[in-house]
């Protein structure tokens, strides 16, 4: 990492994951409430499944409450998710649009493996 950058390792980890949390926590409220935009025709298990994962876990993750676990159960989902609406069309991110999820089920990964760290519930109390 650039010098200049190293003094700000802790914040902007910190952005990352509270970034990843929100958007994942609107995807949940997108198939549960129709918001921000309508939710998606998929089968119900998708959207009541799925969009609860999204939505607890998102806020979870989003305020470092029980971080590990919450990533790591969102990293899953998104991994399942990619597997069962982009893998099966072709293998390659690009083609099969499975992007968002694959980069979903990394960063959420990577979350799990580092923690909530700084301006979390989690690092308030010492965990």
């Amino acid at each position: 990492m650039a010098s200049f950058m190293r003094a700000f390792q802790g914040e902007t980890y910190a952005l990352l994951r509270i970034m990843v949390g929100l958007n994942f926590l609107f995807h949940g409220t997108q198939k549960l409430f129709s918001f921000p935009k309508d939710a998606p025709d998929a089968p119900a298990f998708v959207i009541y499944g799925a969009g609860g994962i999204e939505l607890l876990g998102g806020l979870l993750v989003a305020i470092g409450l029980q971080t590990r676990w919450a990533a790591f159960i969102c990293s899953g989902t998104m991994a399942a998710a990619y597997w069962m609406a982009h893998g099966t069309k072709h293998l390659f991110p690009q083609v099969n649009q499975g992007e968002l999820a694959l980069l979903y089920c990394f960063t959420f990964l990577f979350i799990a493996a580092n923690g909530a760290g700084k301006w979390s519930v989690d690092g308030s109390r010492g965990g």
